[in-house]
Formats: C-alpha cells, sequence, structure tokens
C-alpha cells in the first residue's frame, strides 16, 4: 500500500473495491472499515458487519495491530486517548496520564510507524506567545475506529461479551462519520477551486477559538468555512458564527464557504454570491465520480 494514500484515495478505492452506490452509506461504512482493504457487503447492517469482521477476529487484528505497536501501554493509552478526544496532542497526554517526554517519544514512534500524521493549525494564533498543540490524525479510518470502540473493551470482547462495545458504537456513529465528512468536505473545495487553485488547506484553532476550514489559493485569496452535519438546514446564523470566529483569529477571509449536509435556510440563500459559496451533499457526491480499477490500491493487509 503506498504510504499516507490521501483520505480520498482511500474513500475512492473503497468505493470501488464495494460497489458503492449511495453516497451517505458509503461514508458510514468507510469511516469504520476505511484503509483495510477488506472487502463488505453495504448491504447487511453495519452492527452485523462490525461483529462478523472485527469483534469475532478480535484477537487475530489485536495481534497484527500490536506488532506495530509493540504492545506498549503508552502507544495504546494514546492512541485511545486520540481515538476519543479532540485529536490534539497535550488533550491526549491528559487522557493517557502520561507524561510529556514519554507523550512526545510515544507520539514520534506511532507517527514514524505510520499509524498517525500530524496536523498543524493553519494560521498563527492571535497571541503569537500562545502554544498551540498540533493535532494527530489516524493514517486509516479503521485505526480510529478500533482505538476508540475496541481496543478498550477488550476483556468483555475476549469473554465473548459485545454489550460494552455495542452500546459505545451507539455513541461514536457520528462522529466517526463527521471526521470523514470534514477531510472530503475540504477535497471537495480543492475540486471546486479551478480558476484560482487552493494550495493550502486545514483547519484553525486556538486555545479559544476554532475555524472547521481555512484555505489559501495560489493568488493569495483566504477561503474559511463551516461545516453543518445536523438534520436541520444551515440558517445563516452559521455564516454569522463564522465570521465571528474569523475576527476573533484576526482573519479577514475573501470568502465564506458553508457546507450543510441537508440543505439552506432561504435566508443564507439569498447571501450566496462571490463572497460566499454554499455546498450541500449532491455537490460531495461528485468524489465518488468515474470510479474505476484505477482507483483501487494494493492493499497488504489481512483479509477479515
Amino acid at each position: 500500500m503506498a504510504k499516507h494514500p490521501t483520505l480520498l484515495e482511500q474513500f475512492r478505492s473503497f468505493c470501488f473495491q464495494n460497489n458503492a452506490a449511495d453516497f451517505e452509506t458509503a461514508v458510514e461504512y468507510f469511516a469504520v472499515f476505511g484503509g483495510m482493504g477488506w472487502k463488505v457487503d453495504m448491504s447487511k447492517p453495519l452492527d452485523e458487519l462490525i461483529e462478523e469482521k472485527v469483534l469475532k477476529n478480535y484477537r487475530y487484528i489485536h495481534g497484527d495491530i500490536a506488532k506495530i505497536t509493540q504492545s506498549d501501554k503508552t502507544h495504546h493509552a494514546l492512541l485511545s486517548g486520540l481515538a476519543i478526544g479532540d485529536r490534539r496532542e497535550h488533550s491526549a497526554f491528559k487522557r493517557a496520564n502520561v507524561s510529556r517526554q514519554d507523550g512526545e517519544e510515544s507520539i514520534d514512534f506511532l507517527v514514524k510507524n505510520d499509524l498517525l500524521i500530524r496536523d498543524k493549525s493553519q494560521a498563527q494564533p492571535v497571541n503569537e506567545r500562545e502554544e498551540v498543540s498540533d493535532r494527530l490524525l489516524f493514517t486509516l479510518p479503521f485505526l480510529r475506529f478500533w482505538f476508540s470502540s475496541i481496543s478498550p473493551y477488550y476483556k468483555g470482547i475476549r469473554d465473548g461479551d459485545y454489550s460494552e462495545v455495542k452500546k459505545r458504537l451507539e455513541n461514536m456513529k457520528q462522529d466517526f462519520s463527521d471526521t470523514v465528512y470534514d477531510k472530503l468536505v475540504m477535497e471537495l473545495l480543492k475540486k471546486s477551486f479551478k480558476e484560482d487553485p487552493i494550495e493550502k488547506i486545514g483547519s484553525y484553532w486556538d486555545k479559544n477559538n476554532e475555524i472547521d476550514i481555512l484555505a489559501k489559493t495560489k493568488s493569495g485569496k483566504i477561503v474559511a468555512g463551516i461545516c453543518k452535519y445536523s438534520k436541520s438546514k444551515a440558517k445563516k446564523s452559521e455564516l454569522t458564527k463564522l465570521k465571528e470566529q474569523c475576527a476573533k483569529a484576526e482573519l479577514d477571509p475573501d470568502i465564506f464557504v458553508v457546507f450543510s449536509k441537508n440543505g439552506f435556510s432561504n435566508e443564507l440563500k439569498k447571501e450566496k454570491g462571490e463572497g460566499v459559496k454554499l455546498f450541500a451533499l449532491k455537490n460531495l457526491k461528485s468524489l465518488m465520480d468515474d470510479l474505476s480499477e484505477n482507483d483501487l490500491l494494493v492493499n497488504t493487509n489481512k483479509k477479515y
């Protein structure tokens, strides 16, 4: 498997391999099994597949992962802390109850061994003396799923009791999907800005503020975005909130972007123009266009 294929490359490979037809279903299943190269029957309920492919093969998958992590307790504690927290390095140290020195050594090992990649805030914080913790992202969606919802409950799984895991999954499902959507929305924006291509994109965060998307185009324009995944339509207040976040970070974007999974209010639609762009689920579906064998990533993971 190529080192660090992008999330979009992993997603397109997953969709081609598993004949994905519905975008939302593809994201839901990819958020659990993504990056492993496993054949997944998306006509089966997700819970059923998790039991069949993961829980019943726990011992073997755990053994494969433990070979990479060297069964190190600090590594496992940090990976679980990152999987369920805000993905910030220092927050994970606290959750794992490890010292900064031990934590940094562990993170270096996990990055070197391709379990994690570093993600930095896209702009300097307002207070330049403020230390902003890096975020750490899992290289594969499955790894985040494993360390958030499987690994911490190994005793029950080992004894054939899946109740804790199933309860956990109910609480985490939406969060898994939202994390994938965040990255796919960024890929959509890169694809959409054709005349003035995006050269840099990510998120902004400091100790007191966060902006979902912050990008810079080739001509130097600043793009700031907000993502909404709830069942209600995005309202004009979402745009207002985004502008307030930017002002707080002392940023003056040229273009504001609002992504909403379930459409927009009429009031927000009226704001649409050169300086405000709206993207919906139908736009994201274009990321599944023209799938072919060329999208299939070579994967050496064991098949379950």
